[in-house]
């Protein structure tokens, strides 16, 4: 539930110490997650739910841990406030039309690859890999969650209101492609589609206040990727169980080992996902990040002056006489003479002859 509450006005720099602070439990959240959830994953002998189960741990604490931070510093925000997941009607709309978007862009992308016979699916049904995509699913939903809160969630807010969105975008999607670079198989041309992934996650928080539109997106193009085509994710090809494709040709169009998001062309497909995103989130802009009008200028319930005040509590004060009201329709006879004669007559009398 959105918060009715005025908010109250901080200075930058007070912002600021919000998102050194929020970088720091983000970093300690990670380390906890992983521990904790290999200390389980061991002691119960289920290394396949290793990574999902640090995904989860990872989120609650993210959640958890930022609302706190908020709520001691400035009093105000809640768990969903904070982590910018409001509940509002429009939320599953939301999560579902950029899931539509994200797995119509990786569709876009992957089409010159499907045409010129690049991609080299091979499928793998065992009973065993069914169980393990399901997981995969989970994590990946988890994870692009976890990633959202990062880089789109309570960090973001915060450098908004020390720097602006302009800067804030440009910042955060700069780190986000740097973190990129130091994943398997990362190339230049990865790093600058990431960085304009960064830039479309953020537009999608930007029109709509909410992780909900961008999540679906980032989820549904991370898993259409990995389940769907086999494909590697940012050079992670851990999640695909069932079918694992390879590409042949050049790296400018497939990515290569890194993934589609490694692929010129990917480049393209986001930039145009820009102009996408904005027309299917003009009701959400409106609704959600439209200023309403505050009347302004001087008010017009102004008090009468002194001296006519007192004229009219002296006339209240006295007592009103009563007047008469004449008609204006005369009590004289309105017919001719000879009709007055007529009607003065004795009726026995008989006329004249």
């Amino acid at each position: 539930m959105q918060e009715n509450r005025p908010q109250l006005a901080f200075p930058r720099l007070f912002h600021l110490a919000l998102f050194v602070s929020g970088v720091l439990w983000i970093i300690a959240a990670g380390s906890i997650a992983a521990r904790a959830a290999q200390s389980i994953a061991d002691r119960l002998y289920i290394p396949s739910f290793d990574e999902l189960l640090q995904q989860v741990f990872f989120v609650v604490l993210l959640l958890w841990g930022l609302a706190a931070i908020r709520r001691i510093a400035t009093r105000t925000g809640t768990l969903r406030s904070t982590n910018a997941l409001p509940s509002r009607p429009t939320a599953s709309q939301e999560w579902q039309r950029g899931a539509a978007l994200g797995w119509g862009m990786l569709l876009v992308a992957l089409l010159p690859m499907m045409l010129t016979g690049t991609l080299h699916p091979e499928f793998s049904f065992a009973l065993p890999n069914w169980g393990l995509t399901l997981i995969s699913i989970a994590t990946i939903a988890v994870a692009t969650l976890a990633l959202e809160l990062i880089f789109r969630g309570f960090l973001f807010a915060r450098l908004i209101e020390a720097v602006g969105p302009g800067t804030a975008t440009v910042f955060l999607s700069l780190a986000y492609a740097i973190l990129s670079g130091q994943r398997p198989n990362a190339t230049g041309l990865s790093i600058l589609v990431t960085f304009a992934l960064g830039i479309l996650y953020s537009m999608a928080y930007l029109r709509t206040r909410a992780l909900w539109l961008g999540w679906g997106l980032h989820f549904a193009w991370n898993a259409s990727m990995a389940v769907l085509f086999g494909l590697p994710i940012a050079g992670y090809t851990t999640y695909s169980n069932l079918l694992f494709t390879s590409v042949t040709g050049p790296e400018r169009l497939t990515g290569g080992a890194y993934g589609p998001e490694g692929a010129f062309l990917t480049l393209f497909v986001v930039l145009a996902a820009l102009f996408v995103l904005h027309r299917i989130t003009r009701t959400y802009a409106w609704e959600y990040t439209h200023t309403p009008i505050v009347a302004a200028g001087y008010p017009m319930d102004i008090a009468p002056p002194p001296a006519h005040t007192a004229m009219e509590t002296a006339a209240a004060a006295t007592p009103k006489s009563l007047v008469q009201i004449l008609g204006t329709t005369s009590t004289t006879a309105s017919t001719l003479p000879i009709i007055d004669e007529h009607l003065r007559r004795d009726p026995t009398t008989p006329p004249d002859e």
